[in-house]
C-alpha cells in the first residue's frame, strides 16, 4: 500500500484507493500508516494500544504522504500521542492514540468470533474485489450479510498486500487497515443513490489483537438530519477485542 521514502514519508500505491474517488485514499490504509508510525513513537515495554481516534479534515489523495508524530502526554501508567498526516504540505488527518500499561487482571467473559467462512467467488466480488485498489488488496469472507445489500453484517478480512513495501504489518495495524469498512459492508443506503462518507474513526481495544484475520460485526444507522452513525464490534480468531465507530456525512448523490 506504501513505499516508504524516508523517515515519515511514504509514496501512495493503488491499494489504497478509495470508492468514491480512483484519487483518493480509502480511510482504512491512512489509518494503518499512522499505526505503523505510532508504533515506532516513544514505544516502552508494558504499554500497548488501546484507543486510536482518527479525524478526517479532507480528503487523502493516491500521492505522496508525511506522516508526523509526538508524544503528548509521557505518564507511567498511560501514554498519549499524536500523529499529523499532510500531503503537499496541508494537513489532511489528526490522529490522537492512547497506550495503557499492562496489569494482571481478571477478564470478563467476551464473545466468541465465528469461524472463519472458506473461500467463495461471490463473497463480495462485484462491489468490494472488483471495483477499486482497497477493496482488492483484502481477503473478504462475509459470514452475515453481504456487500451487495443494505443492512448489517458480519465479515472477515485480512490483508493481501504489505501495509509498507518490505515490511510485516503487526496485527493492530491490521486491525487499522480493515477497522474502518464498517460503514462499507453495513451501509444503511444504497452506494448507486447516496454518498455515505465517515469523517472520523474511533477504534477501541480492550486487548491485544492476535494473528491476520480480523471479523466486524458492523450495523450502521441513519439519522433524519443527514448525520449517521456505524458502530462495529472487532474479533480476532480468539473472539472479542473491542470496537469501532464512525460518524457519517451522509447526502444524495447529485446527478
Amino acid at each position: 500500500m506504501y513505499e516508504r521514502l524516508s523517515e515519515g514519508r511514504y509514496l501512495a500505491s493503488e491499494h489504497t484507493q478509495g470508492p468514491w474517488d480512483p484519487r483518493s485514499q480509502h480511510l482504512g490504509p491512512v489509518t494503518a500508516l499512522v499505526a505503523h508510525e505510532l508504533a515506532r513513537t516513544a514505544p516502552r515495554p508494558g504499554l500497548e494500544l488501546s484507543r486510536l481516534v482518527v479525524d478526517v479534515f479532507a480528503p487523502v489523495p493516491v500521492a505522496e504522504l508525511e506522516v508526523a508524530t509526538d508524544v503528548v502526554r509521557d505518564g507511567k501508567r498511560v501514554q498519549c500521542l499524536s500523529a499529523s498526516v499532510s500531503s503537499g504540505g496541508r494537513e489532511l488527518v489528526r490522529a490522537t492514540a492512547w497506550r495503557i500499561r499492562e496489569a494482571g487482571t481478571p477478564p470478563t467473559p467476551v464473545r466468541q468470533a465465528p469461524p472463519v467462512p472458506p473461500r467463495e467467488e461471490q463473497h463480495g466480488r462485484s462491489w468490494l474485489q472488483s471495483g477499486f485498489g482497497y477493496g482488492k488488496a483484502l481477503d473478504w469472507r462475509f459470514v452475515t450479510g453481504s456487500a451487495e445489500e443494505t443492512g448489517p453484517a458480519t465479515a472477515w478480512g485480512r490483508l493481501t498486500v504489505p501495509l509498507v513495501a518490505g515490511e510485516e504489518p503487526d496485527p493492530v495495524e491490521r486491525v487499522a487497515v480493515f477497522a474502518d469498512s464498517g460503514n462499507g459492508i453495513s451501509s444503511a443506503l444504497g452506494f448507486d443513490t447516496h454518498v455515505f462518507v465517515n469523517v472520523d474513526l474511533t477504534i477501541s481495544l480492550f486487548r491485544a489483537p492476535v494473528g491476520e484475520w480480523i471479523c466486524m460485526e458492523a450495523e450502521t444507522v441513519i439519522g433524519p438530519s443527514g448525520r449517521g452513525l456505524t458502530r462495529s464490534t472487532l474479533f480476532d480468531v480468539a473472539g472479542e477485542i473491542g470496537a469501532a465507530t464512525q460518524t457519517l456525512f451522509v447526502a444524495p448523490r447529485q446527478g
